[in-house]
C-alpha cells in the first residue's frame, strides 16, 4: 500500500511539468502532495474530523482533477492557433499590400489647366461640387431677337448652386454631341487659369455649320467667326473643338465680348473668382446654335462684383441663316437697296465725268450755254431709286445732282442705307449728300 502511495503521488506531482501550468495540472501537483505516505503528511489527515475519509477524498478529486487535465490534441489546437496567429501576423502586411493594390482603381484623365496641382482632397471637392451640364433654357422663353444683342435671362439672376461655387479654379468642356455639336461647358475663372501668351491659329477647326461667306455689310466682311464659348482671354483655350461653335460676327462682338472683358477685368483687379457657365442652345438636330446662354458669379463676394444670366443672339442684322444647315443669305430688301445704290453712284460718276469733259472742250468758246451738260435748252427728269428707297433726281439739263442720305444720332459718316452695321434705323435721319458734305460728315465705305 505505501508503494501504490509513493506512485500515485509522484504521479499526480508530474501533472505539473508535463502539462503545463494550468489549474488541472496544479490541482492535481497538490493531491500527490497531499497523498505522500510521510508522517507530516499522515498527521495533517489525522487532524481532521474524519481522517479515515482520506482515501476515498483522493480518489474523488483525483477523478475531478483528471477530467480538468487538458488533452494533447487540445494543447496541440493551441499551438496550432498560436502558430496560425503568428503566421497571420507575419503575411498580414504582405496581403494588406497586395489587396491595396489590386483594389486601386484606375487612373481617370482630368482635362485641367497647366497650373499647380491641387491636393487629392480638393480635387474631390471640386469633383462633387460640378455645376450641371444639363441645359434648362426653353426657347419659348426668349423673346425674338429686335435689335438688341442679348436679353436678361431670369431677372438677369445665374442658376448656380451655392455647392457649385469654388475658388479653386477649374475649366470643363462637355463632349460633343452625335451631331458633332459643343455642349455646355463652365470653368471657375481666376488669374491662374488666363494665358500669357498670344492666342494661336484656330483656323483648322470647323465648327458645326461652318461657311466661310463674305458679306458687304458685316463688319470684318466675314458672317461667321469661330466663336469661343469661354474666351481666350479667361481660359487660354485656342484650338479646342469642344470650346469652339459657329457664330456670327455679331454674337462675337456685340453679344459675347462685352461679358467677357467684363469678367476679365474683375478677375485681374480683384484676383477673385468668377463662376462662368456657357451653354449653347441648338434646337432640334440644327447645326448652328440659334444662340448662347452665359452665367457668371463672382465668389468671394457672393455675387457683388459680378453677376449676370443673359442670352446672345446668334444673329446678323441684314444677313437671313438657316439654322439647320447654317446657308446663309442677303436679305432681299437690303440686296435691291444695295443694288440700286450702286447704280446711282455710277450714274452720278458718269453724269459728272460727262459735265467735265463738255466744260473742258467748250472752254475757250465765246458762246456757252448756262447749261453745261447740255446745249439743248429743253429739260427732262428721270428718277431712280436710292438704297433706302428714296428718290434720286438727276437734272438733265446739266444741274446738280441732288442725293438723299441717311445719317446716323452719333458718327461721321453718312449711309445710303438707314441700318448700316450697328447703325440705330429708328434714329437715323434722312438729308441730301450736300447737307452731309457741308455738316462734315464723310461717306461710309461699307454701305456705298
Amino acid at each position: 500500500m505505501k508503494i501504490f502511495n509513493w506512485i500515485f503521488s509522484v504521479f499526480c506531482i508530474l501533472c505539473l511539468p508535463i502539462y503545463g501550468f494550468h489549474l488541472g495540472p496544479v490541482l492535481m501537483c497538490l493531491l500527490g502532495l497531499a497523498a505522500l505516505p510521510i508522517d507530516p503528511v499522515k498527521n495533517l489527515w489525522e487532524s481532521l474530523p474524519k481522517p479515515k475519509l482520506r482515501p476515498l477524498i483522493i480518489g474523488i478529486l483525483f477523478v475531478v482533477f483528471c477530467c480538468m487535465i487538458p488533452t494533447e490534441s487540445a494543447q496541440s489546437d493551441d499551438t496550432n492557433e498560436v502558430l496560425a496567429e503568428q503566421e497571420t501576423e507575419t503575411q498580414l502586411p504582405e496581403i494588406l499590400e497586395t489587396k491595396t493594390e489590386e483594389a486601386a482603381p484606375p487612373a481617370v484623365a482630368v482635362n485641367v489647366p497647366d497650373t499647380e496641382i491641387a491636393p487629392e482632397t480638393e480635387t474631390i471637392e471640386v469633383a462633387q461640387t460640378q455645376p450641371s451640364t444639363e441645359i434648362t433654357l426653353s426657347m419659348d422663353s426668349i423673346p425674338a431677337y429686335s435689335g438688341e444683342p442679348y436679353v436678361a435671362v431670369n431677372d438677369n439672376v445665374p442658376e448656380f448652386r451655392d455647392s457649385d461655387l469654388s475658388t479653386s479654379s477649374y475649366e470643363y468642356y462637355s463632349d460633343l454631341d452625335e451631331l458633332g455639336r459643343c455642349g455646355v461647358v463652365y470653368a471657375c475663372i481666376g488669374t491662374d487659369l488666363m494665358p500669357t501668351e498670344e492666342r494661336g491659329n484656330i483656323g483648322s477647326v470647323k465648327p458645326t455649320g461652318w461657311h466661310t461667306v463674305k458679306y458687304d455689310v458685316v463688319d470684318g466682311n466675314y458672317l461667321y467667326n469661330r466663336c469661343h464659348l469661354i474666351g481666350y482671354q479667361l481660359s487660354g483655350e485656342n484650338a479646342n473643338t469642344k470650346n469652339l461653335i459657329t457664330g456670327t460676327r455679331y454674337l462675337n462682338v456685340e453679344g459675347m465680348l462685352p461679358f467677357e472683358n467684363m469678367v476679365a477685368d474683375y478677375v485681374k483687379e480683384t484676383n477673385n473668382h468668377v463662376m462662368y457657365r456657357v451653354s449653347p442652345v441648338f434646337e432640334g438636330s440644327d447645326l448652328l446654335a440659334s444662340g448662347v446662354q452665359i452665367e457668371a458669379k463672382s465668389v468671394e463676394d457672393n455675387g457683388a462684383g459680378i453677376l449676370f444670366n443673359v442670352y446672345c443672339y446668334n444673329v446678323q442684322p441684314d444677313i437671313e441663316i438657316d439654322y439647320t444647315t447654317g446657308d446663309s443669305s442677303l436679305i432681299a430688301a437690303v440686296a435691291t437697296d444695295q443694288s440700286h445704290a450702286s447704280t446711282s453712284s455710277n450714274e452720278s460718276a458718269t453724269s459728272n465725268e460727262s459735265v467735265s469733259t463738255n466744260a473742258s472742250a467748250t472752254a475757250g468758246n465765246s458762246t456757252v450755254s448756262g447749261n453745261s451738260g447740255n446745249s439743248d435748252s429743253g429739260s427732262t427728269d428721270s428718277s431712280s431709286s436710292s438704297s433706302d428707297g428714296s428718290s434720286v433726281s438727276n437734272d438733265a439739263s446739266g444741274g446738280s445732282s441732288t442725293l438723299m442720305v441717311w445719317k446716323s444720332a452719333t458718327g461721321d459718316k453718312y449711309h445710303s442705307i438707314n441700318n448700316c452695321g450697328r447703325m440705330n434705323p429708328n434714329s437715323a435721319t434722312q438729308i441730301t449728300e450736300e447737307q452731309a458734305i457741308n455738316q462734315g460728315l464723310g461717306k461710309c465705305s461699307k454701305c456705298w
